[in-house]
């Protein structure tokens, strides 16, 4: 029964990284067009996951996840020339965000997908853990 435990909590870990995959491509998409107050483009922010593979886990056959941490992309900024934009440099040329829509709505529904497995994971491993508390009654 222990171990359906740790099932819980890998799903678990699994839910939790899409979360925050999640909120990194909303913050990203919120500011598809927008500039810091140093008036630098933003930057899109990237979440970084990491398996934690310990001894134990690895024994186990249990692999969770976890986040390591949100960085900023090192992509280019996109360039422009339009030298009427207010924010245009001295040759009329504008660094716009590295945030490209359609790649941020890619990854949405990627980690939308991942999220519901693991959700389904987590139910099934609920449906055995009741089962096996029925077959105690």
């Amino acid at each position: 029964m222990r171990d359906l435990f740790v099932a819980f909590d890998i799903s678990s870990s699994g839910m939790y990284a899409q979360r925050i995959r999640f909120n990194t491509i909303a913050s990203n998409i919120a500011n598809f067009e927008s500039y810091t107050q140093r008036g630098e483009p933003y930057t899109r922010l990237e979440p970084v996951f990491e398996a934690v593979e310990t001894p134990e886990n690895l024994r186990k056959g249990v692999i969770p996840v976890r986040v390591v941490e949100i960085r900023r992309s090192n992509e280019p900024f996109k360039v422009i020339f339009d030298p009427t934009n207010p924010r245009a440099d001295r040759e009329g040329f504008v660094r716009l965000p590295n945030v490209e829509l359609v790649k941020e709505m890619v990854d949405m529904i990627s980690a939308m997908r991942s999220y519901e497995a693991n959700l389904n994971a987590f139910k099934t491993t609920r449906d055995m853990a009741q089962r096996v508390l029925e077959l105690w009654r």
